[in-house]
């Protein structure tokens, strides 16, 4: 068996307010979308902006916190990993989703924080792919 690697670090500010919901077994899920901008001169020396959007998904406790301190423009770094995955939509056309199954949620910058509210949040071991309930629901 050969080795392989799925990690992800992203630092990006939230496109909106994180959306939370629970599976049928009770377990919190969060979605939210983060763009992170980068800036580069292109061939003739112009400054150039390019935004991409990614979406993170967080299990369990971490999804409560980040529904519950989470708002659109708030900086977060994320480590986790990618995850893609197809499946056939009502018109019977195949559809791809990628996204950042999120381990570690970090909240930066925003508001002040108050004692209680976490800096960062990481998923219990249990919260793996493995563990966690399947959706009944399109992803997206």
């Amino acid at each position: 068996m050969s080795a392989s690697l799925n990690r992800v670090i992203l630092i990006g500010n939230l496109t909106g307010d994180p959306e939370l919901r629970y599976t049928p077994g009770g377990t919190a899920r969060t979605r939210f979308s983060i763009a992170i901008n980068r800036q580069y001169k292109d061939a003739s020396g112009k400054l150039q902006e390019e935004v991409t959007f990614v979406p993170i998904v967080t299990w369990g406790s971490q999804a409560e916190n980040c529904a519950n301190y989470l708002r659109k423009g708030r900086s977060v770094a994320v480590e986790g990993r990618l995850r893609i995955d197809s499946f056939e939509n009502t018109e019977g056309e195949k559809v791809k989703i990628t996204e950042v199954v999120a381990s570690t949620v970090q909240f930066l910058g925003g508001p002040t924080r108050s004692s209680d509210e976490p800096g960062t949040v990481s998923a219990p071991a249990a919260a793996s792919e493995e563990s966690q309930p399947p959706e009944e629901e399109v992803p997206f």
